[in-house]
């Protein structure tokens, strides 16, 4: 180890000011963060329409205000994290607050075992079976599908960070 030459390194100065320029001109990220979640959340639209359908095509025979299923459909949306505990891109379908006392809706509708409630009131309780796995099934097939679109959203961003420091 001791008889191993020195590495040699050589940095242009041009170079380097092109890429110092293009730090200086995204020096907090801000613009850069914002358009990239933008482009992700765009890459998986085609995502919560399918997600959407699948709920909104669950068979329904109630009359009952608000309803259930086009609230669900309200609630789901491509979410996008950029640092923090979890960074990534998905859809995701948050609770139902305030609909029908019934908040985790999402999440019982598409499961097997269903979900209780009563009778109109008349504390006579039965079970309730939603479409199972609503949300899994309208996306599923089509996940290299999104999952190209957000890396052709990330290949975007790296070639304008790229030419930035030219």
């Amino acid at each position: 180890m001791a008889d191993d030459p020195p590495i040699e390194m050589g940095v242009q100065a041009e170079g380097l000011h092109a890429l110092l320029g293009a730090i200086r001109a995204e020096a907090d990220g801000k613009t850069l963060r914002k358009e990239l979640a933008r482009d992700l959340r765009d890459a998986l639209k085609p995502a919560v329409a399918q997600a959407r359908s699948g709920i909104m095509a669950m068979s329904s025979t109630g009359q009952t205000s608000p309803a259930l299923r086009s609230q669900i459909a309200r609630r789901i949306r491509p979410e996008i994290k950029l640092g923090g505990r979890w960074t990534g891109a998905r859809v995701k379908a948050r609770k139902t607050i305030n609909v029908r006392r019934f908040p985790n809706a999402p999440k019982r509708t598409q499961s097997s075992k269903g979900w209780r409630t009563d009778t109109f009131g008349r504390d006579v309780w039965r079970v309730q079976h939603g479409r199972v796995e609503w949300f899994d099934r309208a996306m599923a097939g089509d996940e290299a599908k999104y999952r190209a679109a957000c890396q052709r959203a990330l290949e975007r961003m790296a070639a304008r960070i790229a030419a930035r420091a030219r």
